[in-house]
């Protein structure tokens, strides 16, 4: 099908701008374009809602102006009402991602006509069709087919196939239909109605076998995503489809393309035959400034080598939308216009979130059963904790908040690595303290009493939805990493009393602890990196006594290290931590990760092992400040003599640390 955008209407004729601040932004159908032999379809996509029906953070206990279907149900009810032509499809992981996803799989759980509250949102809002992401394998395929079963419109997918793989992706057997082909009336620009047939086909990363291994492991295959388009599009075409969009449950990578590529909508979009492509995975929005200057991509357009593409965000965050203006040729209709957007559910006014759209209340009212059951689940406890979980002393010793992530951590990452190259590495785990005071004040710490956890605690151990990540590194990186950690302290002088301890200007989120190896940090010493993360001196060496196994680090034994996608794509400007020694990319959220970690042991011990300390100082003194509730725990932090210091500065407390 030959695709041009509209050479007589700039884009911005095409789509009206933003209007004034708080206000939604419009598109204006291309309907009003169209002659006698063209008609405007509308295309409009959800992706990655991973349960989120409600606006609210089950996690945190709270609503949300960020996130929710009743809310991307606006805008879809207002896109639709203005186009004359419209298709709504979802491109994956709406199955699990949030509690209520965990409660309906593990306390609930899915009979033969049982109906998923996802899917009951998604029928009230008539969607067209749907393909399946990764995080729909996590709760084993005999819950997902059950799901499945309640859906009032088709869900493909070309390459995931029962069993063995056949000669060749037409001979899989597959557990879904590969495609669909969908039959409309579409109306011209003289209101005249054309039959028109829009095929549907459906991918997900193949990497499922691994992420879900537990689960697929001798029931399922995943074949590469653009092989398997290629051999499936020249049957739609036979079959009659007119046009055909990939429904793409996989994000926008620009590099080469290689086989079992995890992220390949850029190369899917290079195959004959597929005319635009829904993106996803990624959690991120297309067309948008994310992927700018990558080569095959134009970010403000919103093309895939020169094909329209779009991705909305997550969690519902925006609604994708491709408009195409279609031309009858004959019997055929060719693209002979488009234009990509994807409009947001709020706005945000510095760190504020301001809401654009309200909720449709006939999709809550769909799920408001289930949504009540969901407040309860977290708050009942799913397990018990031996020891208290604070971060009073994070700061300034092993603490036990930061130890519960990465014990979790490690015993995710553990299973993850089994069956990989990297199997039998030794496993680490990073992981720093969130709610350590700052700009967040004196009541800013982490503080769950020993006893009953419930999964809105986890919130409180881990703030943000970060993902797992993992990376292989040597024990020299390791070293530098620890230097790079160790850059949050002040040096401090022998025989001085009450120096300041904490350099303010370093964001506690920075200050990694890695488990899994002892050390030492000498604080007599010069830090190597500025709290920005740039090179102070080469020759500094705060990091003593590194061991792994009780005897000193090998410089060159690779490890593996469990960390989140912030830090493994560089944030933090951590030395050497990088994208290029990212082994493992996770499909599950650092909370979630936390929360089958306990789920799985029961009852947690979080007390800290105190694999770290600092290195005596002789006659000297630090002042530090933490919250006046740490009080309490003063006398259970080990291998460090801490002492009431009086009050400090805007509600904090004050104490000092004999070095």
């Amino acid at each position: 099908m030959t695709i041009k955008t509209l050479e007589n209407l700039s884009r911005r004729q095409f789509l009206a701008g933003t209007a004034a601040a708080g206000s939604l932004a419009l598109l204006h159908p291309f309907s009003a374009f169209a002659s006698g032999n063209q008609a405007h379809l509308r295309l409009m996509e959800t992706t990655d809602l991973h349960v989120h029906v409600f606006p609210y953070d089950y996690y945190g206990d709270r609503p949300s102006d960020s996130v929710g279907l009743s809310r991307t149900a606006t805008l879809i009810r207002k896109f639709r009402d203005e186009a004359t032509n419209s298709l709504l499809v979802d491109n994956g992981d709406f199955l699990q991602g949030n509690p209520m996803g965990d409660y309906i799989a593990y306390e609930r759980g899915m009979k033969d006509g049982d109906m998923h509250p996802i899917i009951q949102a998604m029928n009230t809002l008539e969607f067209d069709a749907s393909t399946l992401g990764n995080h729909e394998f996590n709760y084993g395929l005999d819950f997902l087919m059950k799901t499945l079963n309640g859906a009032d419109f088709p869900v493909v997918s070309a390459n995931v196939v029962k069993g063995a793989l056949a000669g060749t992706p037409r001979d899989d057997k597959l557990f879904l239909k590969p495609y669909v082909i969908i039959d409309r009336m579409i109306k011209d620009g003289n209101g005249q109605e054309h039959p028109i047939r829009v095929g549907l086909i459906g991918f997900v990363p193949p990497q499922i076998m691994n992420w879900d291994r537990r689960h697929l492991e001798g029931k399922a295959n995943a074949r590469d995503i653009v092989d398997t388009a290629k051999a499936w599009v020249p049957e739609m075409k036979e079959a009659g489809a007119d046009i055909i969009v990939a429904l793409s449950h996989s994000g926008i990578d620009a590099n080469d393309r290689s086989d079992g590529m995890e992220n390949a909508s850029l190369h899917l979009a290079d195959v004959d035959g597929i005319d635009a492509v829904f993106t996803g995975h990624h959690h991120l929005v297309f067309p948008g400034p994310k992927y700018a200057g990558m080569p095959g991509i134009d970010a403000e357009k919103g093309t895939l080598f020169g094909k329209p593409a779009a991705m909305g965000g997550f969690w519902g965050s925006h609604l994708g939308i491709i408009d195409l203006m279609l031309e009858r040729d004959g019997n055929e209709w060719k693209i002979a216009g488009f234009t990509t957007s994807a409009p947001s559910i709020y706005e945000r006014d510095g760190r504020k979130v301001i809401p654009v759209v309200e909720d449709q209340q006939d999709v809550l009212d769909s799920v408001k059963k289930e949504h009540d059951e969901t407040l309860a689940y977290v708050r009942r406890a799913v397990g018990k904790t031996s020891a208290p979980l604070h971060s009073y002393f994070a700061l300034v010793a092993d603490d036990p908040s930061v130890q519960i992530v990465s014990q979790a951590q490690t015993w995710y990452i553990d299973q993850m690595m089994k069956g990989t190259e990297w199997e039998g590495l030794p496993i680490l785990s990073a992981a720093a303290p969130f709610k350590a005071g700052g700009r967040g004040g004196p009541d800013y710490y982490t503080d769950v009493a020993p006893g009953d956890v419930a999964i809105k605690n986890v919130s409180d151990l881990y703030l943000y939805p970060n993902t797992v990540r993992a990376v292989a590194i040597t024990g020299a990186q390791v070293k530098d990493w620890l230097e790079r950690s160790a850059g949050i302290f002040n040096r401090i002088e022998p025989g001085k009393e009450d120096q300041a301890l904490i350099n303010n200007e370093f964001p506690s989120y920075n200050f990694d602890v890695i488990d899994g190896v002892t050390y030492r940090i000498d604080l007599t010493q010069p830090s190597k990196y500025d709290p920005k993360g740039e090179l102070l001196d080469t020759n500094a060496n705060r990091i003593t006594d590194l061991k792994y196994n009780g005897e000193p680090i090998d410089p060159d034994q690779k490890f593996v290290v469990a960390t989140n996608n912030y830090r493994a794509g560089g944030g933090g400007n951590f030395p050497g931590i990088d994208d290029d020694v990212v082994i493992f990319v996770g499909p599950d959220t650092n909370r979630d990760v936390i929360v089958r970690y306990i789920v799985d042991q029961g009852t947690i011990n979080p007390s800290a092992d105190s694999n770290w300390s600092f290195s005596p100082v002789e006659g000297a003194t630090a002042i530090f400040e933490t919250g006046p509730k740490a009080k309490a725990f003063m006398n259970d932090v080990r291998d460090v003599t801490i002492e009431d210091a009086g009050e400090g500065n805007e509600g904090f407390a004050k104490y000092r640390i004999k070095m």
